[in-house]
């Protein structure tokens, strides 16, 4: 396993000095923020980023995300460009060292929640997602606004892409996720660069748009559809864990035996009986994940990949990019190596 750490770059209110300064740290995960989705992100740009994740004394192996224009998604006549475009930004990461890219395929939005700073039991905040206002809301009305959301969509904009979206159904999803893995995947072989897709986030239909990477059938049908050892997973504890139809460390046993797993985010969820979850602290009793199982799972598979702690709550005072303040994600680091350590030394020689 080697710990990660997500940045985001030069305006990213926590210091990239302060994570170096947590245990057993290794890389940075990071993007170039600057560049409108689906364009080239320049050389030189990705080496000013490189030179300094490398002065803080940590790695430059991972990004997180090189985003998928919607184009692509929606499979209109246009999408050859934004593939080529898709296709150099691997070549320019493979050339800068970059062993993984995170990326997703959900249509319109990223991760969805209804409220940011949700006040706990305990005084701290964190990101939730109640069934009853996200079933208010109403993305048309543009009134909508949350990290992660690509803002620059107006009502038109959002109007037309919900039709195409309407227009193409899951199927459609499908068939254009199967051209653009069938075009980039070729690159990331010959440039050594695993390209690692993040489940949706929550694994279920936002707004009436499709989802796809939301279980275990659904993975497997993914996995199949490129059938190499760099087409894989990003595998999202809390991501897939908010459905509670899936078994996660079941799931992470499979996929890290296939070896398909790339990259992990750790984090836990609070299930709630409506079906919405509250995000929680890393431990495994705060939330209805088995974290020490989740681990488990990873350590009897020998995973060797990279894993970063996943959202955390705002803790302490601490203010900032909701989910990913210092203090409660590195915390989470703390946990999940201590764990690791534990199950290194239980199973040492026993191999």
């Amino acid at each position: 396993m080697k710990l990660s750490f997500r940045w985001y770059g030069k305006d990213d209110p926590v210091n990239i000095d302060y994570i170096k300064q947590i245990p057993t740290m290794e890389s940075i995960v990071t993007a170039i923020y600057t560049v409108p989705v689906g364009e080239v992100w320049p050389e030189e740009d990705i080496q000013e980023l490189k030179d300094i994740v490398e002065k803080a004394g940590l790695k430059f192996d991972v990004i997180e995300s090189v985003p998928v224009h919607e184009d692509i998604k929606l499979g209109n006549p246009n999408r050859d460009r934004y593939i080529e475009n898709y296709k150099q930004n691997i070549i320019n990461l493979g050339k800068a060292g970059v062993k993984v890219i995170c990326y997703n395929f959900m249509p319109v939005f990223d991760w969805t929640r209804s409220q940011l700073d949700k006040e706990l039991e305990d005084g701290s905040t964190a990101l939730v997602y109640y069934k009853d206002q996200v079933d208010r809301m109403d993305p048309l009305a543009g009134e909508l606004s949350l990290p992660g959301w690509d803002s620059s969509y107006s009502k038109e904009d959002l109007k037309d892409l919900f039709e195409g979206y309407e227009r193409i159904g899951e199927e459609g999803l499908w068939e254009n996720l199967e051209y653009f893995l069938k075009e980039i995947i070729p690159v990331a072989e010959e440039y050594d660069v695993k390209m690692a897709i993040h489940p949706d986030d929550p694994p279920w239909p936002i707004f009436g748009l499709p989802r796809i990477i939301t279980t275990e059938e659904n993975i497997d049908r993914f996995l199949k559809l490129v059938d190499s050892k760099y087409n894989g997973l990003t595998f999202c504890t809390g991501s897939l864990g908010s459905g509670s139809f899936n078994d996660v460390p079941k799931m992470i046993d499979k996929y890290a035996s296939q070896g398909r797993i790339h990259f992990m985010h750790v984090r836990n969820v609070k299930l709630l009986e409506d079906g919405g979850f509250e995000e929680s602290a890393h431990h495994s009793t705060y939330g209805s994940l088995d974290i020490v199982a989740i681990m488990k799972a990873l350590h009897k598979n020998k995973f060797d990949g990279y894993l970063r702690p996943d959202h955390g709550r705002m803790i302490w005072g601490e203010t900032g990019r909701p989910g990913y303040g210092l203090y409660d994600r590195a915390l989470g680091a703390m946990y999940i190596a201590g764990i690791w350590e534990t199950l290194d030394n239980i199973y040492k020689g026993k191999d």
